[in-house]
């Protein structure tokens, strides 16, 4: 018989290798592993109070509530996008994926990350600006283009509006201060 475990903070492929290992050493049979999910195959000698515990220690805990399963939910698919330069998404798009109504989606994730979904959107994609600038590949327009901005002075904008800074500045401090996707809110 499986289970299937929900997890907060899984953000990255790193945050699921974490994860694999903590499970693995508290004796847990992984099946398959994506962000936010995993399934393990049940067992009597599964001790989910020391799972819980290990996962807290690596920054990751099991979701227990619906409504948090949804916040997760939500986060996942729009790191996803913004992963994959899926920046064109709309997301009134996430309501289909998830089968709720967008209206639900925007007013628990308002209520539950004191947020709207869209200001959240636009921080992951300051954060990816932020890695862009830093990898010192792309100029700020093929930056604003890569990420589905109508022009570069739109982002220019957001990224000050965001950050504080200028992106110029923000290039010139070298000091690339960013956020890990789990901590945007």
């Amino acid at each position: 018989m499986m289970q299937t475990l929900n997890i907060k903070n899984m953000v990255c492929n790193r945050c699921k290798t974490v994860v694999r290992q903590t499970l693995n050493n508290e004796g847990f049979q992984v099946i398959t592993l994506e962000l936010g999910k995993v399934v393990v195959e049940e067992n009597i000698n599964n001790n989910f109070i020391k799972l819980e515990e290990a996962l807290k220690k690596e920054g990751f805990e099991l979701i227990k509530e619906t409504s948090v399963e949804l916040i997760e939910k939500i986060k996942i698919a729009l790191i996803k996008h913004i992963d994959i330069n899926d920046t064109d998404y709309i997301l009134s798009e996430l309501a289909n994926e998830l089968g709720k109504t967008y209206s639900l989606l925007s007013k628990s994730f308002s209520k539950s990350e004191g947020i709207t979904l869209e200001k959240y959107f636009i921080d992951l994609k300051i954060e990816k600006v932020k890695e862009y600038i830093q990898l010192n590949q792309l100029n700020f327009s093929e930056i604003a283009y890569s990420l589905n901005y109508k022009n570069s002075s739109h982002l220019a904008k957001q990224f000050k509006n965001s950050t504080g800074i200028t992106m110029t500045a923000y290039k010139k401090s070298q000091t690339w201060y960013r956020k890990s996707l789990d901590q945007i809110v």
